[in-house]
């Protein structure tokens, strides 16, 4: 068998593509730019063909009044039109019946056969049609005024009703081949790129006929053939199909197995390129050898097959029979090709060592240079606007609940004013210097365990805090400079799925602990009181001396008063309350003043509520209620509406629940200190040389924290085309590591939660996909002017106060919570530790499960528990010192696991590390390993991703 276009085609050659994407999204694959068969056909050489509509026409009301209407469409799945309700019904996969592909194939092997046919009117293109021998000059006539015929369509139109119109039979003038209004506000238009192309299946029964006729046209140029396609395309192929009356619908199912070839992406790039007819039914045949039978009797033939999620990729059929026709030079190329995603991929530019002095560095700056004015021009699209104010809340959410725990941690050393401006100070510079500029700079839960950890030891040993973490900073900044130095970044190859899993893990869990726990401070701070109790309280806001508002929970155990501050960070526990919010008779006296058990009670409602509703807004986006507009934008605003809602709540009910407290003058935490500190204050000079100690062990929790939220966000599945900066970001880090000790700043690195939200807020995708595929991944959008957006509006945050004190703080909880709830339940552990509690029948058909044992699998889970639990004990003890050493021992411990895990079974639960990358691409896998088999009845579904799918989002 020849493949049709064999002697034009060259692997190696750089073909012509035409443009059918998105306009500002590049090369693109079919209906979807960036698509993935696109790249498959671009590493193959394949010139990337334009998307096709399909329509059929079909020839009803023999033997009385004869007319075409339209019965199915197809761009990549089947459409067909329910003439009962008078719509069409849902994109669903084509099934066909074999006799009719069987018969169509012995229809055209005798019928007429038109490739490059130089017809440029629907006119001209029957007079060709009609020029058959077996056709009388009567029957020829009949024929041509048939085919004239204006068919009848169904458009549902911009008024949302249907517009139907048929035509009596008579030949078109060229006005009326012009295309109608109808088509042009056809809403299907829109769903089709640039570019695109239709083709036109005729079929039916016609009882002058006495033989079948059957004709394929292939245009020279796509020509409008007027209103004989429901959308105004021009037209590449046309198929005529008819016969004498028969029993059953024969030449109806023969339609529909040309408009189901013709949509296939194979069989029609075959076709664009056939010769003659031997190559038209040699692709017919390739297709044939594809086709999967289902059983008769196994399955209802009237279901219909609802669309996959993930369509497989065009790149093993093309593969195959590229090998079949071209010889041994692309047979030497299958197996790596074969493999796809899991050949070994040679590091990328920004982790290749230079052997110089900062080189890696110096490359990294001169890389983004370039770059640089296309990052704020980038930024101009609606959708930053919505990133910023997603993004803004989340860091606003941050600052306020780290700035909390921090001043708890550090007895109001540092505080929430601290947090706020070191957040705004440290993230934009970040933001314009950095070499990934879509990071998002935050504490993060390691970095505050460390704190804690200095500031007990400062107090434990009578040293002045600021001063000894002053000189911790300056040695952790000359450490990660010597890193940067020396180029230590290209050694993140080494942390794989094993490592970030586990550490994203750990975040994930310390964010949903942190938002349990100040939930848990509320309830302690707000007891609720049982009828009978001998306590009573109420709860009280009121403004102290210097104009800032205070919360005070009033109680009175037995025959005393207490006076108790709300201690959440956000208060001075100095003060006193005012003498109007006395009580009289066990209840509440004066403004603002409320019981306490609703106060307790509303707040975990309100905390409750705002969690759900922003999970429940997450996955408005795949579901099928509102267009999908709607439902794109109430997926992008989730957390900005789940805090909308719940402030409608509270001022609705008229809750004192506590609320989001902002310090409204401009001077540190700490009593009696400027914003520059000491060197030395009351510490030996001595401590200045120990402080190097404590700095090493931070200097690797630094690295790592940073280095692996760098690589998640730079992975290949985002598609970004700016490029990393591995080298560039941490020599940021430093340097503001030097900023923020100097100024009494919490200490920045990259929240990779955040970070993760960010980048899936600026998703990019494709507004034209076919009906039933959803939108396509074009990439990322990147620029640097939403993250400075978010931390000037941070950092102007300080003098916001009368529009933020209205959040409640239970509210930014509830979304704190869904970010690490969202974050750990989107990786590959999770789903991996929910087999542990599934019984083997009711496990999902997990691509993994195929190709791992289920007791291997458990063990590689277990591990990593193991390690996960040990990292969360050592951050709670007072051993917590040596944490940092203890992520890095992760990377140890994958290292390990080689000894007990075959490379097959790292392949499908891991990665591999760059040593045996190197070993398998020198040596090729065992045949046991090997994933190159052509008959394997899962191969297919080698070429699905399997990298991390840690994805926090308001999609």
């Amino acid at each position: 068998m020849k493949l049709p276009g064999q002697e034009e085609f060259d692997i190696s050659s750089t073909c012509e593509n035409v443009a059918t994407g998105e306009p500002e999204s590049g090369p693109g694959s079919g209906l979807s730019p960036d698509g993935p068969s696109d790249t498959d056909s671009r590493e193959l050489g394949v010139p990337k063909d334009p998307v096709l509509f399909i329509q059929l026409n079909e020839l009803m009301g023999w033997p009385q009044a004869l007319e075409w209407r339209e019965t199915g469409r197809w761009v990549l799945f089947e459409e067909k039109l329910e003439v009962g309700a008078g719509r069409w019904s849902a994109p669903h996969v084509p099934t066909l019946a074999l006799p009719s592909l069987q018969k169509l194939r012995s229809l055209l092997a005798e019928g007429l056969v038109l490739l490059d046919c130089p017809a440029r009117s629907l006119l001209e293109l029957v007079e060709q049609v009609t020029r058959v021998e077996l056709l009388s000059p009567e029957l020829r006539g009949q024929l041509q005024a048939l085919l004239l015929q204006r068919p009848q369509h169904l458009i549902w139109t911009t008024r949302t009703r249907p517009c139907c119109w048929s035509a009596h039979p008579r030949e078109a003038s060229h006005d009326e081949e012009a295309p109608m209004k109808e088509q042009h506000q056809n809403p299907l238009r829109q769903k089709l790129p640039p570019g695109a192309e239709a083709a036109a299946v005729l079929a039916g029964e016609l009882g002058s006929l006495t033989q079948p006729l059957g004709v394929f046209v292939r245009l020279r140029d796509p020509v409008v053939l007027g209103p004989l396609t429901e959308v105004p395309l021009p037209s590449r192929f046309f198929c005529l199909l008819l016969g004498p009356p028969t029993l059953g619908r024969g030449y109806h199912e023969m339609g529909r197995a040309v408009a189901v070839l013709l949509s296939d992406r194979q069989f029609q790039w075959s076709v664009r390129r056939a010769s003659n007819l031997h190559d038209l039914l040699a692709a017919l045949d390739a297709f044939l050898e594809e086709v999967t039978v289902l059983p008769p009797g196994r399955w209802d033939p009237t279901a219909r097959i609802p669309p996959p999620k993930c369509l497989p990729s065009h790149h093993k059929r093309l593969a195959s029979q590229l090998r079949e026709f071209k010889g041994s030079s692309v047979r030497r190329r299958a197996p790596a090709e074969d493999r796809h995603s899991h050949r070994p991929h040679p590091p990328s530019p920004e982790l290749r060592r230079t052997g110089r002095l900062f080189g890696g560095f110096v490359q990294d700056v001169r890389r983004k240079a370039s770059w640089y004015p296309s990052d704020f021009l980038d930024a101009l699209h609606p959708q930053c606007f919505s990133a910023v104010l997603y993004i803004y809340l989340a860091t606003v959410t941050n600052a306020i609940t780290f700035g909390g725990l921090l001043g708890e941690a550090t007895n109001g050393a540092q505080g929430v004013l601290e947090s706020f401006l070191g957040t705004a100070v440290a993230g934009a510079a970040f933001c314009l210097m950095a070499g990934q500029p879509l990071t998002i700079l935050s504490s993060t839960g390691p970095v505050l365990v460390f704190e804690r950890l200095l500031f007990s030891f400062s107090r434990d040993y009578s040293l002045d805090y600021l001063p000894f973490r002053l000189w911790v900073g300056i040695w952790v900044a000359i450490f990660c400079l010597a890193l940067v130095a020396t180029e230590a970044s290209v050694l993140v190859r080494y942390f794989t799925r094993f490592t970030e899993e586990g550490f994203c893990a750990l975040i994930s869990l310390i964010f949903i602990y942190d938002a349990v726990g100040k939930m848990l401070s509320l309830t302690r701070a707000y007891p609720i009181q049982r009828p009978g109790s001998p306590t009573y309280g109420c709860f009280c806001q009121f403004p102290d001396p210097q104009g800032n508002e205070s919360q005070w929970i009033r109680t009175k155990p037995k025959d005393r008063d207490d006076i108790l501050s709300v201690d959440l960070g956000l208060v001075n526990a100095s003060l006193l309350p005012p003498p109007e919010c006395a009580q009289r008779g066990g209840r509440p006296r004066g403004p603002g003043c409320h019981t306490v058990p609703d106060i307790a009670f509303f707040s975990v409602l309100l905390f409750l509520t705002s969690f759900l509703f922003a999970m429940a807004l997450k996955h408005v986006k795949s579901s099928r209620f509102f267009p999908s507009v709607m439902r794109k934008m109430l997926s992008d605003f989730s957390s900005v509406l789940a805090i909308l809602l719940g402030c409608g709540l509270d001022a609705f009910l008229g809750l004192a629940t506590p609320k989001l407290m902002v310090p409204r003058e401009f001077k540190p935490t700490l009593p009696g200190r400027g914003w520059l500190v000491s060197p030395f204050g009351a510490n030996p000079w001595w401590l200045s040389v120990a402080a190097a100690l404590p700095a090493l062990l931070l200097s690797i929790l630094i690295f790592m924290d940073q280095q692996i939220t760098a690589v998640i966000l730079n992975r290949a599945k985002y598609r970004l085309q700016k490029g990393a900066g591995f080298h560039l970001d941490l020599f940021c880090v430093a340097v503001l590591m030097l900023l923020t000790s100097a100024l009494g700043l919490p200490w920045y690195v990259s929240a990779t939660v955040i970070s993760l939200a960010h980048m899936d807020s600026l998703r990019r995708e494709s507004r034209a996909c076919a009906p039933g595929e959803p939108p396509s991944f074009l990439g990322i959008r990147e620029q640097r002017l939403t993250g400075l957006v978010v931390f000037i509006l941070t950092g102007i945050s300080i003098f916001l106060a009368p529009v933020l004190k209205f959040i409640p703080m239970p509210v930014l909880y509830g979304i704190f919570l869904y970010m690490g709830v969202a974050a750990i339940s989107s990786i590959q552990f999770t789903k991996r530790v929910q087999l542990l509690l599934m019984p083997a029948k009711y496990q999902p058909d997990l691509l993994l499960l195929r190709h791992v044992p289920l007791n291997r699998i458990h063990l590689f889970t277990g591990i990593q528990l193991a390690c996960l639990g040990l990292l969360w004990i050592i951050k709670s003890t007072p051993a917590a010192i040596i944490f940092p050493l203890m992520l890095l021992g992760l990377v140890g411990v994958r290292k390990a696991m080689e000894w007990v895990f075959s490379p097959q079974e790292l392949l499908w639960l891991d990665e591999l590390m760059p040593e045996k990358e190197r070993n398998i691409s020198e040596k090729g896998l065992e045949p046991e390993y090997s994933f190159s088999g052509s008959d394997s009845e899962d191969s297919e579904l080698m070429y699905q991703p399997k990298s991390p799918e840690i994805n926090i989002s308001v999609n």
